[in-house]
């Protein structure tokens, strides 16, 4: 993946197996991200094939001949995001978006295992023998970095693969808002990036945290499950500790950093109530927090916080929210225009005095509308105003922001140039 990992080099025509294709036919890829049934297809050279003197003699079905660099030689190869691995499927690659099988035999529970088992330590199999799912990180020095979750499906292992580029990319080659590196210059606050699943959060927090790195003289700790990027100290000095080899809880290593002296904390991902109440006490005493949520929305990231807790608490919650949340940036992929790549659209929410006020007395339902209001002087966004903007752009296409947009028929007035007061 080059620096920007959102943008994606032209999609292959077809990925090739090493050796002779068998099994069922795949979709072919056109160059616009969609398949067709049958085309002329253009030779495209695969991958060399590790050769059999370095496979172990493991006598296993014919898969056994593919290892795991081969196939994330091949994810890199073809600018994949995701490689996914299942028993009596060929590997699937995400690319722009579309899951696509590889143009090769399907792979048997050996072949899996064996794929799987190359990139475990001894410690990992014996937690995945008794959890039956770990995330882990692993390094290919010629290749990059991966994560890696790794389960049981149906009796059987299956397995995810996302690259983590070596490079960390600046927030201006992501296309994020520039009003981030405002937030995260204040002393003290929660900021937090949310979205689903494989939107980029994990990227856009990188950026944010690369940022601090290479301008304020700070201490920071991030607790991560596993390791994801890679700090190498420049002004401020970065401790990076890993749930199983670092610490034993995630919980744990939050209470334990409070006491490391630090001024920023990073946390891949507030997962419960105590994870979220030990950040607010956090940000409340002095400290910047960053963290991620599984929330699709500014308004609904204030929700779930508040949510989480029962309900003798959520007033007192809602206190701490209003008083040290600095923002919030909601963030989507979407497929180019012209098919090369994704690229973010983002929702931000500034706490501004009204933000807060809202946040307060619980009119939670007024926040979208201030939203809309305050993006010349908080340089706040709705997501159907960044979608506005990427479609005028010709940055995507009218259909892919229609489809993600919340309120299509809004979208729809806006890029039209009536208000939705006007239209009505």
């Amino acid at each position: 993946m080059s620096s920007d990992p959102l943008r994606k080099p032209p999609i292959p025509v077809s990925i090739p197996a090493p050796d002779e294709y068998t099994g069922s036919q795949p979709a072919i890829i056109r160059p616009g991200g969609g398949t067709q049934a049958s085309a002329k297809l253009a030779v495209v050279k695969a991958p060399p094939r590790p050769s059999e003197a370095m496979m172990p003699e493991t006598g296993i079905d014919s898969g056994s001949r593919y290892d795991m660099k081969f196939l994330v030689r091949a994810l890199l190869k073809y600018g994949a995001s995701d490689l996914h691995l299942k028993v009596d499927r060929p590997p699937l690659y995400r690319i722009n978006g579309k899951l696509i099988p590889a143009k090769m035999e399907s792979l048997g529970a050996e072949a899996i295992q064996h794929v799987i088992y190359g990139v475990l330590s001894d410690r990992q199999i014996r937690d995945l023998d008794q959890k039956l799912a770990i995330d882990f990180s692993f390094r290919m020095d010629d290749l990059g970095r991966f994560r890696c979750n790794v389960f049981h499906q149906k009796g059987t292992l299956a397995a995810v693969v996302r690259m983590i580029p070596f490079q960390i990319p600046r927030m201006e080659d992501l296309g994020v808002p520039m009003v981030l590196k405002e937030m995260i210059q204040r002393k003290r606050g929660l900021i937090l990036v949310t979205g689903a699943t494989g939107s980029g959060k994990s990227t856009t927090l990188a950026s944010m945290l690369n940022f601090i790195n290479q301008n304020s003289s700070v201490h920071v700790i991030c607790i991560e499950d596993p390791i994801e990027f890679v700090f190498r100290d420049q002004k401020a000095s970065i401790t990076q500790r890993e749930l199983g080899s670092d610490v034993h809880s995630l919980e744990e290593a939050l209470k334990d950093g409070l006491r490391q002296d630090p001024d920023v904390i990073v946390v891949g991902e507030l997962r419960n109530m105590q994870m979220i109440q030990t950040a607010l006490t956090a940000a409340e005493t002095g400290h910047l927090v960053m963290s991620t949520l599984h929330t699709n929305s500014a308004k609904s990231t204030v929700e779930r916080i508040v949510d989480v807790f029962p309900p003798d608490a959520k007033n007192q919650v809602r206190i701490q929210l209003a008083s040290t949340l600095v923002g919030v940036v909601s963030q989507q992929l979407l497929v180019r225009a012209d098919g090369s790549g994704r690229v973010p659209a983002c929702e931000v929410l500034i706490n501004s005095p009204t933000i807060e006020s809202y946040i307060f007395k619980n009119e939670i339902e007024r926040i979208d509308e201030a939203i809309e209001q305050s993006k010349s002087y908080y340089k706040m966004q709705s997501l159907n105003q960044d979608l506005e903007r990427l479609v005028k752009a010709g940055t995507v296409t009218l259909e892919e922001a229609l489809r993600v947009s919340y309120n299509p028929d809004n979208l729809k007035l806006r890029l039209s140039g009536v208000t939705r007061e006007e239209g009505y």
